[in-house]
């Protein structure tokens, strides 16, 4: 990481080529506070490098993609391989399935002073 003299303060900090690529590949991987921390700046600094340098921007977001195209396709082939775990999650996130259990309650007759309750699992 270099940093640019700035007459007013803290030097600026720039991210090079070297480190451009190793963030594209971290960010599969790594929240963007995770990322700030390994280059050993706060994410707020992390977020005005990104804006001063478009190319941060660009392979954070294009490392993202990468990953998820990645897992996307693992997740695809777990569903064409038949994985009901794989299925059910593809259809609980990208379909809206839920698993709803219903629960009744309702008061049993009262003996003497003490409160009972009878509890049944619907489902």
């Amino acid at each position: 990481m270099t940093e640019i003299a700035n007459a007013g303060g803290r030097p600026v900090k720039v991210l090079d080529a070297d480190q451009i690529c190793q963030l594209e590949a971290l960010a599969g991987v790594l929240s963007m506070q995770q990322i700030a921390a390994y280059f050993g700046m706060t994410e707020k600094t992390l977020r005005v490098v990104q804006e001063r340098q478009p190319e941060v921007f660009t392979a954070y977001s294009s490392g993202r993609a990468k990953m998820i195209a990645k897992v996307s396709s693992a997740l695809l082939g777990a569903i064409e391989r038949g994985d009901m775990r794989a299925i059910q999650f593809y259809l609980k996130t990208q379909a809206g399935w839920t698993e709803k259990h219903a629960l009744e309650v309702s008061q049993a007759e009262l003996e003497t002073d003490d409160r009972k309750w009878l509890v049944e699992v619907m489902n």
